[in-house]
């Protein structure tokens, strides 16, 4: 099916014919005449097959078919992410397909421009794409008002769970007009059985879309999976960049502190990366990215974080270096390669704890990954080596992080309270120390001061205290 088949206004059609796009995807044919018919759409689809234009094409061309009956200033439709960056990708995306639209496109997420964003989103905007923290910032300030919102996308549903937005979902849900008063459109590259049970919740009967469930990772995908010690990692790793010559890779692990490593070994044995994690600032962050989409930065080493809807064309190469513990953000990792419907590579190390997830990921994605044993000449033994960071206490045993409350995970509820009392535990001989010489700096008494010398001094303290008349004849 092409764009021109279907009933959308011109200014759309423009957008998308100036994006270079004719020929709709499989979920884009699927989905595209329910959501323009005004049905509630929850879609199922690879990474990289066209959700996001689906739900900006719908939105646009709801909004432009229906008159604004809210305030002037009150935003039409919202689009919910669980990431910066994919926020910042999506509204990429709405600005180009809907250039000729007119419409305010505003993106609302945190760690930049708090109050341009504010005063942004109180002068109004049409379009709100964000994440729920800010969003609900500015919603408790009464900065904007959602009750004339006409149309809901919430992207990456299922990874709204993984981060706990789901009490953030549920806040800004009930401050929504009812189900039925406006379109509902939910897209994952994964359906589960808790995203299915909040889209019936919050959704009108919503219609599911899924492409290709059977397969799970995108067909373009060559993956290959080498077991290798821990310690063999790194000259492994070496080995494949020198012999396969990756022009633009993506090194995924899983904890910041292996990342910060990775980074230093690499950029000491002349392989030029940055790393991409939560932690880092986001200016910092947007700017690793355009570096590495422009072709400037030829290895980004990233945490999860950066492994859903990020749109990056012509990543060559995706590089395991931890596999993920999850199975789901397998998926989602080889899926930065491979977009649009190029070709591209997805290696993967498994070392003595990654070996246990293997098999997870297998079921999961419904293959078996293709195994091969690394030769000796694969592996580099003459580079040059870098100290480790200190162990944070967010890292697991073994370079793995943790869920909040397990056992070198993030802390949960009050564990951080129990650790800075048994700090203060542990400095208590010093406090006692401490004592006698904040006592020597106030007035002294003669050095042969007796125990009737002392106590006159703790009658001088409580003298002041002694304020009624009963009190004063106690006093010697």
């Amino acid at each position: 099916m092409k764009f021109n088949e279907l009933n959308l206004p011109e200014v759309v059609l423009k957008g998308i014919e100036e994006t270079g796009f004719t020929d709709c995807t499989p979920i884009q044919e699927k989905a595209l005449p329910l959501a323009l018919s005004g049905k509630d759409v929850a879609g199922q689809a690879q990474t990289g097959t066209g959700k996001t234009a689906t739900f900006l094409i719908s939105i646009f061309t709801r909004l432009l078919n229906q008159q604004k009956t809210g305030a002037e200033h009150h935003p039409r439709a919202l689009i919910l992410a669980p990431t910066r960056e994919l926020v910042v990708q999506i509204e990429k995306d709405a600005q180009t397909l809907g250039k000729h639209t007119g419409f305010n496109i505003q993106a609302i997420y945190g760690g930049v421009d708090y109050m341009k964003q504010r005063d942004a989103l109180k002068a109004g905007a049409d379009i709100v794409i964000g994440t729920p923290g800010r969003l609900i910032d500015y919603l408790k300030q009464k900065v904007y008002s959602l009750k004339d919102v006409e149309a809901l996308v919430i992207d990456e549903a299922d990874r709204m769970f993984d981060m706990g937005f789901i009490a953030d979902l549920r806040f800004i849900l009930r401050r929504l007009p009812s189900y039925d008063k406006r379109q509902n459109l939910l897209f994952s590259a994964t359906l589960n059985t808790r995203v299915m049970e909040l889209a019936y919740e919050f959704m009108n009967m919503p219609e599911k879309v899924s492409v290709t469930p059977e397969q799970m990772t995108a067909e373009r995908v060559e993956q290959v999976l080498y077991h290798v010690s821990r310690k063999e990692k790194f000259p492994l790793l070496l080995g494949l960049l020198r012999k396969m010559g990756m022009d633009r890779t993506m090194i995924f692990v899983n904890t910041k502190r292996e990342a910060e490593y990775l980074q230093d070994r690499l950029n000491a044995n002349e392989f030029p990366c940055r790393v991409i994690s939560g932690d880092v600032e986001q200016r910092k962050r947007m700017k690793i990215l355009s570096d590495f989409k422009a072709g400037l930065l030829p290895i980004m080493i990233a945490t999860d974080v950066a492994s859903r809807g990020i749109h990056i064309e012509g990543v060559s190469h995706v590089v395991n270096y931890d596999l993920p513990q999850d199975c789901e953000d397998y998926v989602h990792r080889i899926g930065r390669t491979a977009r649009a419907g190029a070709e591209g590579m997805a290696i993967s190390l498994a070392d003595e704890d990654g070996a246990f997830f293997i098999e997870a990921i297998q079921e999961f994605i419904k293959q078996k990954i293709p195994t091969e044993w690394a030769e000796d000449d694969m592996f580099v033994h003459d580079y040059k080596r870098t100290a480790r960071p200190p162990r944070r206490t967010d890292d697991k045993p073994g370079g793995r992080g943790g869920k909040p409350g397990e056992r070198g995970g993030k802390p949960g509820r009050g564990e951080s309270r129990g650790r800075s009392r048994s700090g203060s535990e542990k400095e208590k001989p010093e406090q006692k120390v401490a004592k006698p010489a904040a006592e020597e700096k106030a007035p002294s008494v003669d050095a042969a001061a007796t125990g009737d010398a002392a106590a006159k001094k703790k009658r001088r303290r409580r003298k002041p205290k002694a304020k009624t008349a009963e009190q004063q004849p106690e006093q010697p």
